[in-house]
């Protein structure tokens, strides 16, 4: 179906840049089962919308491109009108946000702009309506620490890739271990295939659940339902559950299998990792933060 990009003509150059953005990015999520990192949103925008010279450009006010900027800003609106989730990098399609794309590009952006002002009005309990140009400078600054967070992100990633195999099993064992599990089984360099960590809740593993743990670190692939499969066949003792952890992703059979499992299989994808690896790190020993070093800083954020 063609995007309806219907009154486009009249907007402001900012509001048009959003309309053909945020149409754009319910598209890609559309496609990819309804979710996908905002970065890889953003690198498959230029392949759908025409981006002009001026869109294209440094926006002053955030150090970043001018379309990247305005898309953030306005997913703020999508968000809070409900058509939009933000989780940890990911972006996620609601069902909301799909049936808003009947509306067409245009009448999405302002439907989802005038929910955001009947937020906004009903938290500051006055009526402020935005200027079409010029951003208030509390979703200026929204916008931009989540584009930090997006490149904190990324940068957290390429140090993942950069390792190999059993040191990204070792990041996997420290982070059970932060989390309050023993494992006194980690798989030496040279075994394939199988368990690759056993963690227990108490140090003789008397106790279930017991956890068997198979690790790829596969940063670009897509981890197949067969391998899921797999898993499954290695629990064969009462009270064994298994979790599988990549530093990729999993196909979407791949996740339905483990959801409809009738023994637990717990899947966490590199996303997820990271995002338990920062929830936990306080947690870690300063040899194991070393594995993968993180530093926090802190930004004053909105009221909300």
């Amino acid at each position: 179906m063609e995007t309806s990009y219907d009154g486009i003509e009249r907007l402001s150059l900012s509001m048009a840049s959003a309309a053909k953005t945020v149409f754009a990015t319910f598209e890609i999520l559309k496609n990819a089962d309804g979710n996908l990192p905002s970065k890889e949103v953003m690198n498959q925008i230029p392949e759908k919308v025409n981006l002009t010279d001026w869109e294209k450009e440094r926006y002053e006010k955030t150090g970043y491109i001018r379309w990247q900027s305005i898309l953030h800003f306005y997913t703020i609106d999508c968000s809070k009108a409900g058509y939009l989730r933000k989780q940890k990098g990911i972006w996620y399609l609601t069902e909301e946000g799909e049936g808003a794309m009947s509306l067409g590009a245009v009448a999405l952006l302002k439907t989802a702009s005038q929910k955001y002002r009947k937020w906004d009005k009903k938290r500051k309990a006055e009526n402020e309506v935005e200027p079409e140009e010029e951003f208030p400078e509390e979703k200026i600054q929204q916008a931009t620490i989540e584009q930090l967070e997006v490149n904190a992100i990324e940068g957290i990633k390429e140090y993942l890739k950069d390792l190999n195999p059993y040191e990204f099993q070792d990041l996997v064992a420290a982070l059970l271990r932060s989390m309050g599990y023993f494992t006194p089984f980690i798989s030496p360099k040279g075994k394939d295939g199988g368990i690759d960590i056993i963690a227990f809740q108490d140090p003789l593993g008397a106790n279930a659940p017991r956890i068997k743990v198979q690790v790829k670190h596969r940063p670009d692939v897509a981890i197949p339902v067969d391998e899921i499969r797999g898993l499954l066949g290695l629990l064969n003792k009462e009270g064994d559950i298994g979790l599988f952890v990549t530093s990729g992703r999993f196909t979407t059979d791949s996740q339905r299998f483990a959801r409809d499992s009738h023994i637990h299989v717990k899947l966490i994808d590199g996303d997820t990792f990271i995002g338990l690896w920062k929830d936990f790190y306080s947690k870690l020993s300063d040899e194991e933060k070393n594995l993968l070093p993180l530093q926090p800083i802190y930004f004053l954020g909105p009221n909300e």
